[in-house]
């Protein structure tokens, strides 16, 4: 009897090693256990404003792949213009408990409350290329050197109509971007701060007598409207024979409409004025290409999206993003700690150099001949 209580004691105790070290194991390994936690996956937010500019998408899609490379699991949302869309949409991803929130906002000023739901859950929000504003719970901004775009284009018309050394006078009309996006203003100041000498010097000179931002906003940054705009500038001050010579455009998608109406009221090639851009979409690097558009300022997205991707990274881990500006960007609540970056001029003599050999762009996606 004596025997048989100490086996069943032995095997009783061999059983117990051997189901602790199973559980052991399984915790170690992050499977199960009452004492184990399996480790969550982290999320991440990004709210994009449309899809009628190609280089949201392509920012978008530069983000969801660096992100998702790090691990993570992504939301990626574009709001289609649609300002009540784009806070549903962010709402949602509150909603889902992301970690962090990257956010390009249609209107700058209609984040507010929304911010203020995610701070309250403790997401902390990366804007990206445009400032939002009216809010304390911004923790970053990634975007270009903005004023600096501006100064782009306006050098680029100073050398085009080389300002410095011909008496003029030459026309130039103005166009400047949606009103409820704080880069606007950025990039207006930046290319006025080169080009108001000339036109208080006479050199330059505003037919219209539009040089105000308000005057020559473009909401949405809509190409139409851009375009109709021009088309009723040429009739009411060029329809005595009055050339323009340049015409400040800060966006492609305007001056694909702003050269329109020019083709529309007869300027040929060889009279198309001097028309800035920005963004190096495709339509206009082959206006650029056939000698309608004569530049544009290139931002590469997809180092602008690692840079976002490296903020939030750091963000998610308790560490310190990476910033490079802490003064510039007030957004009425607080100065924003940001990252810029350095936008590039592109004509038909650099082109290829920067877009192509860089890899944004093909030469399969332009006719050449």
């Amino acid at each position: 009897m004596k025997k048989v209580l100490v086996l069943v004691l032995a095997f009783m105790l061999v059983f117990s090693l051997v189901g602790c070290g199973s559980t052991s194991e399984e915790v170690e390994n992050g499977e199960t256990g009452e004492t184990g936690e399996t480790e969550e996956s982290k999320s991440v937010g990004i709210s994009m404003p449309t899809k009628s500019s190609a280089r949201w998408i392509s920012d978008g899609e530069s983000m969801e792949e660096e992100f998702e490379k790090l691990g993570y699991e992504v939301e990626l949302q574009y709001a289609g213009d649609d300002i009540t869309n784009q806070v549903n949409q962010i709402e949602n991803m509150i909603t889902k408990q992301v970690d962090v929130l990257v956010i390009a906002p249609i209107d700058n000023k209609s984040m507010t409350d929304v911010l203020d739901k995610a701070n309250a859950q403790g997401i902390e929000v990366i804007a990206y290329d445009r400032l939002i504003l009216d809010s304390e719970h911004v923790s970053y901004y990634a975007t270009f050197n903005n004023f600096g775009v501006g100064e782009l284009m306006g050098e680029y018309i100073v050398d085009a109509l080389d300002l410095e050394n011909t008496e003029g006078p030459y026309n130039i009309e103005l166009f400047a971007g949606s009103p409820d996006d704080n880069n606007s203003k950025f990039f207006f100041n930046g290319a006025m701060s080169i080009l108001q000498p000339y036109i208080d010097s006479g050199k330059l000179v505003v037919q219209s007598g539009q040089t105000d931002f308000n005057q020559v906003a473009t909401l949405r940054w809509d190409g139409q409207v851009a375009q109709q705009r021009m088309e009723n500038l040429l009739t009411s001050n060029y329809s005595t024979g009055e050339k323009v010579d340049a015409v400040l455009s800060p966006y492609d998608g305007l001056s694909i409409g702003i050269i329109s109406a020019l083709k529309s009221n007869g300027y040929t090639l060889e009279e198309m004025p001097v028309v800035t851009g920005q963004d190096a979409e495709q339509a206009s690097v082959q206006a650029i290409i056939d000698g309608w558009q004569s530049q544009t300022v290139f931002k590469d997205t997809r180092t602008l999206a690692k840079v976002a991707v490296d903020m939030a990274d750091a963000i998610i881990k308790g560490e310190e993003p990476e910033v490079n500006d802490t003064e510039t960007y007030d957004n009425g609540e607080k100065v924003v700690p940001s990252y810029l970056l350095k936008p590039v001029s592109v004509d038909i003599n650099n082109w290829k150099e920067q877009l192509i050999d860089s890899g944004y762009w093909s030469l399969e996606d332009f006719d050449l001949e």
